[in-house]
């Protein structure tokens, strides 16, 4: 069966206390605001939530990000199918919520019907920081720099406190932004998935902040035994006080308390350990450019899944590839 969101999904979560920040009703909310909609799809043992994208001339896109969730998979396959096809999808793409190597049975599912993929719109690579470790030992695990920094911080007079000022934290991601050459989501991006995710206590806002003047903001997600540090910003001044690194020192502090079993660091360079770190200090481009100070605080670097793509309009599915070719070449 399928059904929208809003009647089955928080149930069906009951069932997966674990699953990805964008598997959960949350997500579908705040993405149905920019442009996509969301349906779910369920089987006595599987679940999938997944996004559609209204192109020209009737056309859609589907994304299943970070799932299905449960087993047997393929049991929800043709449920989808169905949709995809009724809503003239050009493509169907989904990328499992599992690190490498894939589980045969995982292989099995995705044998009939669909091409895998290496580019994923997800990042294929992350550091994951266990929290299971006390607070001693997490900062023993870090790099001496980092753990230098994150005390000098302290020790200037940086504090950390939670915060409501979406609208600061967006001040600060252009700046960071224009610095650090990325693009940058409008203020009512950051302001909805807040609104939405943080009543729940899903997300929080943290800011440091030196001599009450906010100089650093990082938004942090939190589920169950999950939690992820998708958005941080700093200002370019007051710098050398390193604020940033008490600032994740913090939020992984937060997420402990809270109960996480996991801290997510969300994204670096898609390369193998040894090309890391022989080229991450000579490289800014890209995910490079953050990699530094993630690597500092440790973690286990994982692979992703790759994508897995069923194509409905082959033609379509051709130019889709042409244009974002042309895109990740600007």
């Amino acid at each position: 069966m399928s059904a929208t969101s809003s009647e089955i999904h928080p149930d069906l979560l009951g069932a997966y206390a674990n699953a990805h920040l964008l598997q959960l009703p949350e997500w579908a909310k705040f993405k149905n605001n920019f442009g996509w909609q969301s349906q779910i799809f369920s089987s006595q043992t599987a679940f999938a939530q997944v996004l559609f994208r209204s192109l020209p001339l009737g056309f859609s896109i589907a994304y299943l990000p970070k799932g299905p969730l449960g087993t047997d998979w393929s049991s929800l396959w043709s449920q989808i199918d169905q949709e995809c096809r009724k809503r003239k999808a050009v493509f169907l793409q989904v990328e499992p919520d599992l690190n490498l190597p894939l589980p045969a049975e995982v292989e099995s599912d995705f044998s009939q019907g669909f091409i895998r993929e290496e580019q994923t719109l997800q990042p294929r690579r992350t550091a994951l920081i266990s929290l299971e470790p006390d607070e001693e030992d997490l900062l023993a695990a870090m790099k001496q720099k980092t753990r230098y920094n994150i005390r000098l911080a302290a020790k200037k007079g940086v504090v950390v406190r939670p915060t409501d000022d979406v609208i600061g934290f967006y001040g600060m991601m252009v700046t960071t932004g224009n610095r650090d050459d990325f693009a940058v989501h409008s203020l009512e991006y950051y302001q909805k998935v807040f609104d939405i995710f943080s009543p729940s206590g899903k997300c929080v806002l943290l800011s440091a902040y030196y001599q009450d003047v906010p100089v650093a903001y990082l938004m942090l997600f939190l589920t169950a035994s999950r939690s992820w540090y998708f958005y941080g910003a700093s200002d370019n001044r007051q710098r050398n006080l390193m604020p940033t690194y008490l600032l994740q020192w913090e939020a992984i502090r937060w997420a402990k308390a809270y109960g996480a079993k996991e801290y997510d660091l969300w994204g670096i360079p898609d390369a193998d350990e040894e090309e890391l770190e022989a080229s991450f200090t000579d490289r800014s481009d890209g995910l490079w450019g953050v990699y530094r100070f993630k690597r500092g605080f440790g973690g286990k670097i994982v692979r992703t899944s790759p994508a897995f793509v069923k194509i409905f309009k082959p033609l379509l599915y051709k130019l889709y590839l042409k244009v974002r070719a042309g895109r990740m070449a600007e």
